[in-house]
């Protein structure tokens, strides 16, 4: 199965796209897209538009829900695992009906749409190009009980910065920077050619300004023209409670900068759980199992339960029997802040341990009381209950 596409780049728009450029770019892939445009294709042409179109209202779905989008932007295709995606058990629908429930009716229909507000204008048309920086990717290691609070962490990366000497243009002087000679300022070069069917014109990217329309013809010595210098710098990233192994939040516009002072790449911190010593995870939940004698299953006792916020003290009962489990309700970890409410339990096992050996005394103390009545198993509802979970393991 192929890997999932950020949904900003499948809909090729920035972080900060507003709602309006999002709804734009849905509308232009939806056109462009839609299987109704590829019922007479061949069929590795439907089944590609057909999985380019869910692919982009997957996309929209989430990134036009404030909601959604905000999870999705911190933490990534996890924090909307199960919400993504419009159905479409019930086929596709007709594409003018679609668009128009999505933007109203004043789009002029399917055949109308061919100009798609300027987005169907000719080759070679010159446009802004905006760079967008390389996002980073690293990881930092949590131990429970920083997992249980919340915490702030200091992370050391290494990145592209502008150059303080040329502001990040690449040349001092805004006199070094010159327009393209080669394609004029446009970042696009004409090609024509004749063949059998008449003249073809195409346009490639420039090889001399790749594409910027521009030329520095002085560099910048500390950058060499390129307008970025490393740094390695420190990074505060808040962690918020309750975040789980495999989790990534994303630090927006602390990745790389980008040449020319365009958009800065983001920085992707992926979490890492610190296995604990006693305690092991399930979602909110924390497992603890301790051994105990039988002397004290039978008597009662206390044990000490390590927590994460300190050791407590709990009672055992007597009687209690080897595979009960207790419930410390609260004692587990919070949810994540907006996935799900309150705080998860801490669940005690208590197992009991039978001695293999015995003196000559002990065994004959319990000889003595082998055919007690309170030695003979009698179980009640709640015992039943326990071995009846216990029976089922085999």
């Amino acid at each position: 199965m192929a890997e999932k596409r950020d949904y900003y780049e499948v809909l090729g728009v920035g972080r900060n796209a507003t709602v309006d450029e999002i709804k734009l770019a849905y509308r232009k892939a939806a056109m462009k897209w839609h299987p109704d445009r590829w019922v007479s294709g061949t069929d590795a042409e439907k089944k590609t538009a057909e999985e380019k179109f869910k692919e982009a209202s997957e996309a929209y779905s989430v990134l036009s829900d404030p909601d959604k989008k905000a999870k999705y932007d911190q933490f990534g295709f996890a924090g909307v695992d199960g919400q993504a995606g419009p159905d479409f058990s019930g086929g596709f629908g007709n594409l003018d009906d679609l668009l128009r429930d999505l933007f109203g009716g004043g789009f002029g229909g399917f055949g109308g749409f061919s100009g798609f507000g300027g987005f169907g204008g000719g080759q070679g048309q010159a446009r802004q190009k905006v760079y967008r920086g390389r996002d980073i990717r690293t990881r930092v290691r949590l131990t429970l009980e920083e997992i249980a609070r919340g915490v702030e962490k200091e992370i050391s990366i290494e990145r592209n910065r502008p150059c303080p000497d040329c502001g990040g243009k690449g040349a001092k002087n805004a006199s070094d920077i010159k327009t393209c000679p080669n394609c004029n300022g446009s970042g696009q070069v004409q090609h024509v050619a004749s063949t059998l069917f008449g003249r073809t014109m195409t346009y490639t990217t420039c090889p001399q300004c790749g594409g910027e329309g521009k030329v520095v013809t002085n560099p910048c010595r500390t950058c060499g023209g390129t307008g970025l210098v490393r740094r390695k710098e420190t990074v505060k990233v808040k962690i918020p409670a309750g975040v789980e192994d495999g989790m990534q939040l994303t630090l927006r516009g602390e990745g790389h900068a980008a040449p020319h002072n365009g958009v800065n790449g983001d920085l992707l911190v992926l979490i890492e759980e610190i296995p604990h010593s006693a305690l092991k995870r399930d979602g909110n939940n924390l497992f603890y199992s301790t051994t105990i004698s039988v002397t004290d299953a039978i008597l009662g006792t206390e044990i000490t339960v390590p927590c994460l916020d300190g050791n407590y003290r709990v009672k055992i009962d007597a009687g209690t029997q080897s595979g009960a489990v207790i419930k410390l309700r609260g004692k587990g970890l919070p949810a994540v802040s907006g996935y799900g409410s309150g705080t998860g339990d801490l669940y005690v096992k208590i197992l009991v341990w039978i001695p293999r050996k015995l003196g000559r005394e002990e065994k004959e103390a319990l000889e003595r009381i082998r055919s007690s009545k309170s030695f003979t198993p009698d179980l009640n509802r709640d015992d039943k209950n326990l071995f009846d979970k216990l029976k089922n393991i085999f």
